[in-house]
């Protein structure tokens, strides 16, 4: 039997709430999961039968006019198992960000590489932003699919609109200063991008 991931208890956590269908699952997770936890949707029609296959959901077969779905419900067992791995803690945010890796080595292209890829995630903290944006306006002027659960939601999304918001300061920020480098930019005059160094090792004393 395969055992269960965070992902799974994504999936449970969901199932607590009603029932779901698992293309009701998909359109619920895309809302806001894939911003903290991106590898949950990949796993969308694997976990719920896994869950079923530990008794911690049930699975139901069901037709809308002649179309059959399955769909899933949390069991006893299951309300269980969330409430102990809710006991106990989680770990920070592990960053997966290619475009930072490619900023890390960017003496080795061109500066118009170089700003390319600082735009380009300016472009999708920006398209991320807007995401955010109209989800805020959804929760403030409807509560959503579960506005019983407002309070709880508004945690996890101040930590999302706060992570894009530093993206695309971050990427303002670099863009600007790269800008004013040498064409070649693995010689250019000490810059004045050193100066971040020099205050965060203030916080070392």
């Amino acid at each position: 039997m395969q055992r269960l991931t965070t992902t799974s208890y994504v999936i449970l956590g969901l199932l607590a709430l009603r029932r779901w269908s698992t293309y009701e699952l998909a359109q619920q997770m895309r809302r806001t999961i894939p911003y903290y936890w991106p590898r949950a949707e990949s796993h969308i029609y694997e976990e719920p039968r896994k869950l079923v296959d530990h008794g911690l959901a049930t699975a139901k077969r069901e037709f809308v006019g002649r179309r059959p779905r399955t769909v899933y419900a949390i069991t006893d067992k299951g309300r269980r198992a969330l409430k102990r791995w809710l006991g106990k803690p989680g770990r920070g945010p592990l960053v997966e960000f290619e475009g930072l890796v490619k900023v890390l080595f960017a003496e080795q292209g061109t500066k118009e590489q170089l700003l390319t890829t600082l735009r380009s995630i300016g472009a999708e903290a920006e398209r991320t932003r807007q995401h955010h944006a109209a989800l805020a306006a959804e929760l403030a002027g409807t509560g959503g699919p579960f506005p019983e659960r407002l309070h709880v939601n508004a945690l996890v999304f101040k930590f999302m609109w706060e992570q894009a918001e530093m993206l695309a300061r971050w990427t303002a920020w670099a863009e600007q200063e790269v800008a004013r480098w040498p064409k070649d930019v693995s010689k250019p005059r000490e810059p004045k991008v050193v100066t971040v160094l020099r205050e965060a090792a203030t916080f070392a004393s």
